[in-house]
């Protein structure tokens, strides 16, 4: 099974990405969308980019244009998967609208056709019931932008065959990406179940402890290892996308998450984050702010509660099958830009008192809390 056609299925920020990387690497790509317009966007936002590879010299000019020319932009669905051997779906997170995509796609796709998702948390299972092929339906979580990100989440769906498996790690490692294979299609996969329910627990952490939110974020920051904090984080993804990745993930699994009413606040008065000009922080200009973080800020605050609550989630991808502490770490690395090892801080702060925090955070608080049995057995 050898992949050399490639279609990918919507022409946004990710999918005209994702359709770039491809071309990059010498596949032939045809990127669909339902309208004209959208696509001409699409190509003159790759045209810059590859412009400004060029200028960056990291393409000379006949790269840039060869890898322009590999990418066919087209609007009818049956055109666009003629020659394909696998199609990325790249369309916006809502179930229905995927499913109905995947129903028409079924149609005018060749029976061999590899399909592939492109959701950081819908369930694959699910989304592959709507078609005939669930054994080649896959899940490809890329991280935004696709030209930068370096990691790439795969996901098997319960019937995905070992064959496909094989096919996408192949493709993401000749995209020059870094592959973590999720091996169960659990909600949030591997980055979102450790990320998303940990911005709620900052919420929490902030309501319990009356710590500002530059303490809370220092702190991540300076001792936990993360690229910035965690409420800057929020802002920097957009509280749109966490508010929906919670939805989902809540709906599928009561134990992953334990929504806090801020989230759905900011979201509803569409105080996005970076994007609108506030979130948890406020935002003066287009250019991204950093928020004034410090050392000095850092020790006022103790973390242990935001460790424990993204350690249990970790605990709890090993304890099910979905994954182990090397990938979980390697995703943390790329996915989140985590500067230390999760096991190192939890360890460095003491399995033990982490355990402790957390039953003591249960008896409080009830259920969600209580410590992964593999983290328990950590001691």
């Amino acid at each position: 099974m050898s992949v050399k056609n490639i279609t990918v299925l919507g022409s946004g920020i990710m999918g005209h990405g994702i359709a770039q990387v491809s071309a990059t690497a010498g596949y032939n790509v045809v990127l669909r969308d339902i309208e004209q317009k959208f696509l001409d966007t699409a190509m003159e936002k790759i045209k810059w980019s590859l412009d400004k590879m060029v200028t960056k010299k990291k393409l000379t000019q006949t790269e840039a244009e060869g890898i322009y020319s590999r990418i066919k932009p087209v609007v009818d669905l049956k055109e666009a998967v003629k020659d394909a051997e696998m199609v990325i779906e790249v369309v916006p997170e809502i179930m229905e609208l995927k499913k109905k995509v995947y129903a028409e796609l079924d149609q005018v796709a060749a029976k061999d056709v590899i399909f592939a998702s492109n959701t950081s948390t819908l369930p694959i299972t699910e989304i592959a019931t709507t078609t005939s092929r669930p054994d080649k339906f896959i899940g490809i979580h890329f991280f935004n932008p696709p030209q930068l990100m370096k990691l790439v989440e795969i996901i098997p769906g319960e019937k995905t065959s070992q064959e496909v498996i094989d096919v996408i790690q192949e493709f993401v490692k000749s995209v020059n990406k870094t592959a973590v294979l999720c091996r169960k299609d659990v909600p949030g996969f591997i980055i979102n179940r450790l990320f998303i329910p940990m911005v709620h627990e900052a919420c929490y952490v902030r309501d319990r402890t009356g710590a500002t939110l530059e303490e809370i974020d220092s702190a991540v920051k300076f001792k936990l290892g993360f690229p910035m904090g965690i409420f800057e984080l929020a802002d920097f993804t957009g509280m749109d996308v966490i508010h929906k990745a919670t939805t989902e993930m809540h709906l599928r699994d009561k134990k992953v998450i334990l929504p806090h009413p801020t989230i759905e606040k900011l979201f509803d008065e569409k105080k996005l984050g970076q994007k609108s000009g506030e979130g948890f922080y406020k935002y003066s200009g287009d250019k991204y702010e950093r928020i004034a973080l410090s050392e000095e800020l850092a020790e006022k605050f103790n973390p242990i509660q935001l460790v424990a609550n993204i350690i249990n989630n970790a605990t709890w991808l090993v304890s099910n099958g979905a994954s182990d502490i090397e990938e979980i770490e390697k995703a943390a690395q790329l996915g989140l830009g985590l500067k230390k090892p999760l096991f190192e801080t939890a360890k460095k702060i003491g399995i033990a008192n982490i355990v402790k925090e957390l039953n003591q955070l249960a008896e409080k608080n009830g259920e969600f809390y209580k410590p992964d049995p593999l983290l328990t057995s950590m001691q």
